[in-house]
């Protein structure tokens, strides 16, 4: 087989059986791309790479047991650094969102997706290194698209909200982050407003976004 026509290898950790077989037979059935394996949860994610079964890049779930989606980013971003990890969640809300790109997730999508945006996807992360669902785009990080290609140097920001973006790609609190940097709540509210305005986002995530995205902090 060709170089050009090599598939991409996927792996599937989800602990729904059901839900994981299904998976399974739709990525077998898009054009270049076939299931290496399944596993039920990060500890059986692991023993299978393990043992010298590489993917290309991984459908993982946040909430499983034994070893969770967080704890097995954490380990591929520090062993395996070049298998992608595509997120299928059901978790929506925006501290697991933040902590799984944090730790060197590349797309996340909610399970509810449908068949052809897991295609768009898989083609996106392996392409272009970086994937979020329409519905979490629109609920918690509008415009970031516009803001994507823009090239870092036509935005410049001071060494405070440098600072302030650091902070916030953590999980502290607003409140917490106001005590790191000495300054008020008033003031961190004052550099989160600053800074939707200026990098045209409109949450947390669209900040954090912008960090990763610009070398601000390295995941």
């Amino acid at each position: 087989m060709s170089k050009a026509n090599k598939k991409i290898l996927v792996a599937i950790a989800d602990d729904h059986k059901l839900l994981r077989n299904a998976l399974a037979r739709l990525v077998n059935s898009f054009e270049n791309y076939s299931v290496l394996f399944e596993a039920d949860n990060g500890k059986d994610f692991r023993n299978h790479v393990m043992q010298h079964q590489v993917p290309d890049i991984v459908l993982l779930d946040v909430n499983m047991p034994e070893i969770d989606g967080f704890e097995t980013t954490q380990w591929l971003q520090k062993n395996y650094p070049f298998i992608k990890v595509l997120v299928l969640s059901m978790m929506s809300d925006e501290r697991s969102i933040i902590k799984m790109f944090r730790l060197g997730a590349k797309g996340y999508l909610l399970k509810n997706t449908e068949p052809e945006e897991l295609r768009v996807a898989l083609d996106s992360v392996m392409n272009k290194n970086v994937y979020l669902s329409e519905y979490i785009s629109a609920k918690l990080v509008s415009g970031l698209n516009q803001n994507a290609d823009k090239d870092a140097t036509e935005i410049v920001l001071n060494e405070k909200e440098r600072e302030f973006l650091r902070w916030t790609c953590t999980e502290l609190s607003y409140k917490e982050i106001s005590e790191k940097m000495y300054v008020s709540a008033r003031t961190v509210d004052d550099y989160r407003q600053a800074l939707f305005a200026k990098l045209n986002v409109h949450s947390r995530v669209g900040l954090v976004m912008y960090a990763i995205k610009n070398g601000i902090v390295e995941v």
